[in-house]
This record gives C-alpha cells, structure tokens and sequence, in this order.
C-alpha cells in the first residue's frame, strides 16, 4: 500500500492511499472513519482525486461524521 497523500482539513484526517489497482480514500473524525475505493482506471491523474475532499462530496462526509456521531453517543448511552 503506497501512501499518496496525508492531510487534515476541518477537524477530518484525510489519507489517499493506492492498492490494488484502487485509491483508498479514508477520512477520519476522532472514532469514526470513512473509506471510498476509487478504481485507478478512472483517475486520469492523482490530482484528481482532490474533488473528494471539497465541495459538496465534502460536505456529505462532514454531515454523515455528525449522524455517525450522534447514533454512536445513542448506543454508548444504552450499554
């Protein structure tokens, strides 16, 4: 697995890694995580994949993080 880019944006630890003839693009948000497999066919090029993490697609994976947050603290609350 080859490490393509690291960063961190808005609080979200984002990692784009390349395996298996795929880009793995992970986002992560204290103990919760995101992944999306990307085919490398369909990337022309890796600055490409920067469409993933701004705009609207961006902004999906923050709202999902808020409800992923939220059922989470739900079921800590029930154990």
């Amino acid at each position: 697995m080859r490490v393509v880019k690291e960063f961190v944006k808005e609080d979200v630890r984002i990692s784009v890694f390349s395996w298996n003839n795929k880009y793995l693009i992970k986002f992560e948000y204290g103990p919760l995580e995101q992944t999306f497999k990307v085919p490398e066919m369909d990337v022309l090029d890796e600055n490409d994949l920067e469409t993933f993490y701004q705009g609207i697609f961006f902004e999906s994976v923050q709202n999902r993080f808020k409800e992923m947050g939220e059922n989470f603290q739900k079921q800590l609350e029930n154990l």
